[in-house]
């Protein structure tokens, strides 16, 4: 009900602006003699939509809170989408474990999640354990990696994972992709929430408890550099607790979605590179979505990249049509794979 309506209302704007002498946003798309958008017939799911079919489809673009890196960079695939042709929305949601149930029950067309969290919803385990394993999920693209960091400030003496022992954590929202990470990062330390107290909050708002003294270290996993963090190091003398070791070799091993790295010096106020771990973010959607939409979009997304690389510097540095889809841990939907194999990238 919410798309008919919100379909009907931008079918009234449009006849408004044309009303008025406006005219509507035009589609990239390159046209054929009748006006349309043209397309290929090489095979299912690879031909482009009309102009029309863009405009009469809404998508909804599931990303995350203001105050991190999802929205953005989510808000920039709704409007390359819409400028594609498409009738476009970006929602600001939790992240990673509400964005996958937008998706499950149809409320939103595309989303950003962190991998972790999509593989654990896909086979059902982890936070997903005794629940129906979401086989509908699908990969669209990969994006960027999201680092795992651990912040504290100096006067804590926090120097370790194993130090948050009796301190006070946050760990992000309760079921937010955030959480997920520092609770598979603490059980490869051989810890467990029972060792501390923690706080279920978005990182934003366990950071603004540290800054008054109620928090102690606070789990933030998003791409580099994160506002959040950076207004942290500018203000207070921040230390970033590395995740290395033994923890990070059976955090790897146990889940190998996650890979070792580094934060590098100089990304707040760290003057060496800091050791941790990252996990990519990807594009996911439904299975039941028109192979051809997908396909379009795709399309639509890689003719307007310009605009998701304006929108933040992860997104500018990692967004690319050459990067391929390899390190992707769920199926292809049918369209991204037929896109996907157009460009070289899957056999």
């Amino acid at each position: 009900m919410k798309k008919a309506l919100a379909l009907l209302m931008a079918a009234a704007l449009s006849l408004s602006l044309v009303a008025c002498g406006g005219s509507s946003a035009s589609s990239a798309a390159p046209a054929t003699s009748s006006g349309t958008a043209s397309s290929t017939a090489s095979g299912a799911g690879t031909s482009l939509l009309t102009d029309k079919e863009r405009a009469d489809s809404f998508i909804t673009v599931a990303t995350g809170p203001t105050s991190g890196i999802y929205f953005p960079i989510g808000g920039a695939f709704a409007t390359a989408l819409s400028d594609w042709g498409y009738t476009t929305t970006a929602q600001a949601t939790a992240a990673s474990a509400e964005n996958i149930q937008l998706i499950l029950d149809g409320d939103a067309e595309i989303a950003i999640a962190m991998q972790d969290s999509v593989m654990q919803a896909y086979e059902g385990f982890g936070a997903y354990d005794g629940k129906e394993p979401a086989k509908d999920l699908r990969a669209v693209m990969r994006l960027w990696p999201n680092y795992v960091q651990l912040v504290t400030t100096a006067n804590t003496g926090i120097k370790s994972v194993e130090d948050l022992k009796g301190k006070r954590v946050g760990v992000g929202a309760a079921n937010s992709g955030v959480e997920l990470n520092a609770r598979m990062i603490v059980e490869a330390y051989g810890m467990s929430y029972s060792d501390f107290t923690p706080d279920y909050l978005a990182y934003g708002e366990a950071i603004d408890n540290m800054k008054n003294g109620q928090c102690d270290a606070v789990f933030v996993t998003s791409g580099l550099p994160n506002s959040t963090v950076t207004e942290l190091a500018t203000s207070y003398d921040m230390v970033i607790v590395p995740i290395d070791g033994a923890g990070r070799d059976t955090l790897v091993e146990k889940y190998p979605f996650y890979a070792p790295t580094v934060i590098p010096a100089d990304t707040y106020n760290n003057k060496e590179d800091v050791q941790g771990v990252f996990v990519y973010n990807i594009l996911v959607c439904n299975a039941d979505l028109p192979d051809n939409q997908v396909y379009d979009m795709l399309t639509g997304i890689f003719e307007n990249i310009d605009t998701i690389k304006a929108s933040h510097n992860a997104a500018n540095k990692n967004i690319s049509l050459d990067v391929g889809v390899e390190d992707l841990a769920i199926p292809l939907h049918a369209g991204a794979e037929a896109f996907w194999k157009e460009k070289g990238f899957v056999k």
